[in-house]
This record gives structure tokens, C-alpha cells and sequence, in this order.
């Protein structure tokens, strides 16, 4: 019987969570095409904009294909036309902090390759001390479609089981040489044990073969988060060193890392200055610059730190480089599907008797003017409409 030892040390390790919270663009999640690549009226959060959606699907292929590294899209049009939305594609693969990823292949094949446990939580047993004091052990029981073994606990591991929540019908792997145990979802046959699920509830088969084995990781951070962790005073726990420059060019002549162009949105790109500009000129013609993609509302108005203007405050040089995607105004019927689709899918239907808009807000206010310390508002009218 194989055992997982008391004395597994199991570290902190704490996994980068992105935190996915309901937006103004929440709803969409793809451009909204059909398989001949034409625009539908509305379709997947995507409202309108049936000119500027086929030439953002163009940009999209080219960035999955790989042959428009190195450019830079500019999407242009007024205010409130869905230049943010059609630049924040769900499919889109782009990051709004950095331009790029780093896939780890710093260890050796051998070192890469981990031996895990996996396998379906069949039960957990955790026998407490009666006095309360003393360390706790128990058994784990984990099966997959051709073996069942069961495990003895230490306290470290029941710490573990329990930080991350782990019940029977989990289906959990468990890295032998740090103790690690990741949650893969639920088993398929605990579908019925629960009336109601969250969307986050992932349903996984049963593993099969043998509950030990061996598995290729692949470590894959941001060069953002890697400076993120270089700028922590816990510098002993970070995964790599140096500053990104550092690791661009060293770990790519070592081989160590391999560097994929991503994707680089700027909203508002009429604020930056011409230094930045400038930046971007000689940024772009790097071998590993990533796609740019900028959004604006401006028309001809002047370059930041300069006395001149231009189309859409940038210089007319970064200007020649840019494929341009123009944005239509939306509809009056496109401007009220578009809040119907937020309703739907965020799941909104108590926020008119819960929030006050701003003419019920300005009628409260005109109705119990006289109950607040300071008014100043003495009869007169306010036309909100």
C-alpha cells in the first residue's frame, strides 16, 4: 500500500488568480461572426458594427497565424461606439499590461516531468485527537477506472485537503515531491449529488490506468508578473530573477525560455505624449514586438507635448504604420438591445429598486430638500431630461 508521509512539507504556493467580475463589456464573449465570417445584427454579447467587426476578425486570423507581428491596428470612431468592446474580445488573445508570454523550459526533460497522484476522491477520513491537542491523521481514498489505493495523511496534507476544500467526487492531483494538491473539477457521476451549481463547477471523467504516474509541467507566467515577484520583499520564493530585460535576452541565448508575441491594447491613445510615440516608432520594429492595438474618440486635435495636430493626436510617421478600423455610431434599437443583452447574461433584476437613476435621484432630492444640512436649491428647477 502506498503511502503519503506525515513529513511532506507542503509550502505556500499561491496560484495567480484573475478575477473575473461583470463589466461594461462583461457580455461579449466573441466578435459575433458567423461561419462566413458576415457580421450578425447581434449575436454573442456583439451589438452593430457591421463594417468594423469583418476587419477585426482579419486582425484576429493574422495574430493567430502569426503574420502581423510587429503592426499596430488603430480602432477610431466616437464616443460609446464599441471601440473597447471589439478590441476586448473574449478570443482575442491580447493582454492590457504586457505584449508577450514566457513559456518556462528552464528545467531538463527529467526535471520537468513530475510524478503525481490522480485520481477521484472516494473518501476522506480525519480522526482528531479527543483531548483537541496533538497532531490530526487520517486516510485518503482515491480511485480511478482500473485501482483503488487508500492514503495515510499527516497534518500537513489534511491542512492542504482542507485549505482547498477537497470532498468525495473531487478529482484531485497530488505532486509527490512538494505535497501540491490541485483540484481538477468533479467527477461526471456526482452530476445529481446537488440541485444547483455555480458556473465555475467543472465536470471531469474519472482518470484511468494507474494512480501514479508521471506528468510534463509547463510553467506559464507574465513578464509583468515576473516583475510583480521580483518587486516583492519574499525574493527567495520568486521563480526567477533579473528584471525583464534581463530575461528576454539571456534566457533566449541560453534557450531556457521561448518568447511569443502577444497582443498590446491602449485605450485612449490620444493622451499619450510624442515620447511615447517615439517609443512605439522604434518598439515596433523589434523582432518579438507584440501587435498593437490602439483606441481613440479624437479627431484632429494636437499631439500631447508638441504644438502641432494631427488625425487622432498621433504623429503622421506612427500614423502611416497604423491599419486603420473605423467605428459606426449605434442605433436607437441597437442602443436598447445592447442594455437587454447585459441584463441577461449578468443575471440583473433588481437594480432599478435597488439604485436610483438620475431623475428619480433629482425628484428624491427636490422632495426631502429640506431635511439636509445645507440647501441651497431654494425652488428652482433642474431639467434632467
Amino acid at each position: 500500500m502506498a503511502t503519503v508521509a506525515a513529513t511532506t512539507k507542503v509550502p505556500e504556493i499561491r496560484d495567480v488568480t484573475r478575477i473575473q467580475r461583470i463589466g461594461a463589456h462583461s457580455q461579449i464573449r466573441s466578435l459575433g461572426l458567423d461561419d462566413a465570417l458576415e457580421p450578425r445584427q447581434a449575436s454573442q454579447g456583439m451589438v452593430g458594427q457591421v463594417a468594423a467587426l469583418p476587419a477585426a476578425d482579419v486582425v484576429l486570423e493574422m495574430i493567430r497565424k502569426g503574420k502581423i507581428a510587429g503592426r499596430a491596428v488603430l480602432i477610431a470612431g466616437q464616443p460609446g461606439t464599441g471601440k473597447t468592446a471589439t478590441a476586448l474580445g473574449p478570443d482575442t488573445p491580447f493582454t492590457a499590461i504586457t505584449g508577450s508570454e514566457i513559456f518556462s523550459l528552464e528545467m531538463s526533460k527529467t526535471e520537468e516531468e513530475t510524478e503525481i497522484i490522480e485520481g477521484k476522491v472516494v473518501e476522506i477520513q480525519i480522526d482528531r485527537p479527543v483531548t483537541g491537542t496533538g497532531s490530526k491523521v487520517g486516510k485518503l481514498t482515491l480511485k480511478t477506472t482500473e485501482m483503488e489505493t487508500i492514503y495515510d495523511l499527516g497534518t500537513k496534507m489534511i491542512e492542504s485537503l482542507t485549505k482547498d476544500k477537497v470532498q468525495a467526487g473531487d478529482e484531485i492531483t497530488i505532486d509527490k515531491a512538494t505535497g501540491k494538491i490541485s483540484k481538477l473539477g468533479r467527477s461526471f457521476t456526482c452530476t445529481r449529488d446537488y440541485d444547483a451549481m455555480g458556473s465555475q463547477t467543472k465536470f471531469v471523467q474519472c482518470p484511468d490506468g494507474e494512480l501514479q504516474k508521471r506528468k510534463e509541467v509547463v510553467h506559464m507566467v507574465f513578464l509583468h508578473e515576473i516583475d510583480v515577484i521580483n518587486s516583492c520583499t519574499q525574493g527567495f520564493l520568486a521563480f526567477f530573477s533579473g528584471n525583464t530585460g534581463e530575461i528576454k535576452s539571456e534566457w533566449r541565448e541560453e534557450g531556457k525560455a521561448e518568447i511569443i508575441p502577444g497582443v498590446l491594447f491602449i485605450d485612449e491613445v490620444h493622451m499619450l505624449d510624442t515620447e511615447s510615440f517615439s517609443f512605439f516608432n522604434q518598439a515596433l520594429e523589434s523582432d518579438m514586438a507584440p501587435v498593437l492595438i490602439m483606441a481613440t474618440n479624437r479627431g484632429i486635435t494636437r499631439i500631447r507635448g508638441t504644438s502641432y495636430q494631427s488625425p487622432h493626436g498621433i504623429p503622421i510617421d506612427l500614423l502611416d504604420r497604423l491599419l486603420m478600423v473605423s467605428t459606426s455610431p449605434y442605433s436607437e434599437k441597437d442602443t436598447k438591445q445592447i442594455p437587454r443583452i447585459q441584463v441577461q447574461v449578468n443575471d440583473i433584476k433588481r437594480v432599478y429598486s435597488l439604485f436610483l437613476d438620475e431623475s428619480r435621484s433629482t425628484q428624491y432630492m427636490k422632495e426631502y430638500q429640506d431635511a439636509f444640512l445645507f440647501n441651497e436649491l431654494k425652488g428652482e428647477t433642474m431639467d434632467t431630461s
